[in-house]
């Protein structure tokens, strides 16, 4: 027993992703292991409900149903056709405009739903049929709807965001802001590449540009969609509510636009949203629940410090460390979903931030980044798979279209890495 305990953290992270690679889901992984490690570690298993309880028992988490609730209800109200058609009027008759027209409503849709997976299926079922009707390539029309899709969790309101805050002890405001400059600086990287490779496709076809009058008409029809970012980041900002009780206040104002403005959400439609949402916002607090045992038995056991110590005993300085630190989230978010890589990693990393005075919300934002581009990076790429099961393409098809959007997602995390003012400018004015 002794030889278990002291090697505690080789059998926790083993077990861990034998689990996984055995295909059970990473919330099922992550409570098993913990449950391995508790008993090691000579804990009894009955504080196991407890410290679940505790875990996901948090003000800041009430945000996390909340927004995944506010998202479903604005996706059954209409949003996101009508953010598509506005975003068309405006740009789409530019050269490359409906590349600009998904990157611009993934940002928009991103900033009410507050989750990638959702902003793909979401806006994937009309953008990707439009952008194969145009002359694109399906697969690179797919790959860069995939790419935006995961600006969603840069992008606030980001469930991530909420996560990271309720691990690391951050205003949740305070990263709410940080994203917003990255994840539109992520978004133009996206446009870039995608024009990059359709740079020599001469079957695009550019649609006519619309009259004003079509532009006001559209601007109108899509207006309270666009005021619902604006009534969550308003009201946050200028101290009128929390993020949380903000959370709220987007559940309500959405089930009054799809109900009184909109009419396109009916009584009968509630059963459906609430259960959509339930079940989206179980999936996200099982893994939390499980996550933070996890990370409790890292903390615990000191194999967080051991592997914190060790880290800066390389003597690689700051920027070095900066681009070590990248290089495990990247590879972490190929294999976990963004919640569980916060909750194994951040107590290891939190140390390393401290010591090398590394602002911890510069630090959230630019890990965030890094876990948006594993949203994309196969094996786990999750949205990955709801853009093939909207396209109807193989997974290795997309997976070879969408390395230029990963390598420009790179480039885009460096930028944002060693220039911290790109992240911190607004928080430091807002705050």
């Amino acid at each position: 027993m002794y030889w278990l305990e002291d090697n505690i953290g080789p059998i926790l992270f083993a077990s861990f992703f034998a689990l996984v690679f055995l295909n059970i889901p990473i919330a099922v992984s992550l409570g098993l292991s913990a449950a391995i490690g508790l008993w090691i570690m000579d804990f009894p298993l009955s504080i196991f409900p407890s410290m679940v309880y505790a875990a996901i028992a948090k003000f800041t988490l009430m945000a996390i149903p909340f927004f995944i609730l506010a998202g479903v209800i604005m996706e059954y109200a209409g949003i996101s056709q009508r953010l598509i058609r506005f975003a068309q009027v405006l740009v789409g008759h530019r050269k490359s405009g409906l590349i600009s027209v998904v990157v611009i409503v993934a940002c928009f849709f991103a900033a009410i739903s507050g989750s990638g997976p959702a902003t793909v299926a979401a806006l994937g079922a009309i953008l990707i049929p439009a952008m194969a009707n145009a002359g694109y390539d399906k697969g690179v029309g797919t790959a860069l709807m995939s790419a935006s899709g995961a600006i969603g969790v840069i992008i606030p309101p980001s469930i991530v965001f909420v996560v990271y805050a309720s691990i690391a002890d951050v205003s949740v405001g305070a990263l709410f802001s940080g994203g917003i400059i990255p994840g539109i600086l992520v978004g133009a990287a996206y446009i870039i590449a995608a024009m990059w490779m359709s740079r020599n496709n001469e079957n695009i076809v550019h649609q006519a540009k619309a009259s004003w009058a079509e532009q006001w008409d559209a601007f109108k029809d899509a207006f309270w969609g666009l005021l619902t970012p604006v009534i969550i980041l308003g009201g946050i900002y200028g101290g009128i509510f929390t993020p949380t009780e903000a959370a709220g206040v987007a559940v309500v104002y959405g089930l009054f636009v799809g109900i009184f403005i909109y009419r396109q959400i009916k009584l009968k439609d509630l059963w459906r949203l609430f259960v959509d949402a339930a079940v989206s916002s179980a999936t996200v607090m099982f893994i939390i629940a499980g996550a933070s045992v996890f990370a409790w038995l890292l903390t615990t056991s000191h194999i967080a410090a051991d592997i914190s110590e060790a880290m800066l005993g390389l003597g690689f300085g700051k920027i070095g460390m900066l681009m070590m630190i990248n290089i495990i989230f990247l590879i972490a978010g190929c294999f976990l979903d963004a919640n569980s890589a916060l909750y194994i990693m951040v107590p290891i990393m939190m140390p390393i931030v401290n010591e090398l005075g590394i602002d911890p919300v510069h630090f959230g934002v630019f890990i965030t980044v890094n876990l948006a581009i594993g949203l994309i990076t196969p094996p786990v790429g999750i949205n990955l798979y709801v853009g093939c099961n909207i396209a109807d393409l193989p997974v290795a098809e997309l997976c070879r279209k969408i390395i230029p959007f990963v390598i420009a997602g790179i480039i885009a995390l460096l930028i944002i890495t060693y220039i911290p003012e790109i992240t911190l400018f607004l928080p430091r004015y807002l705050h």
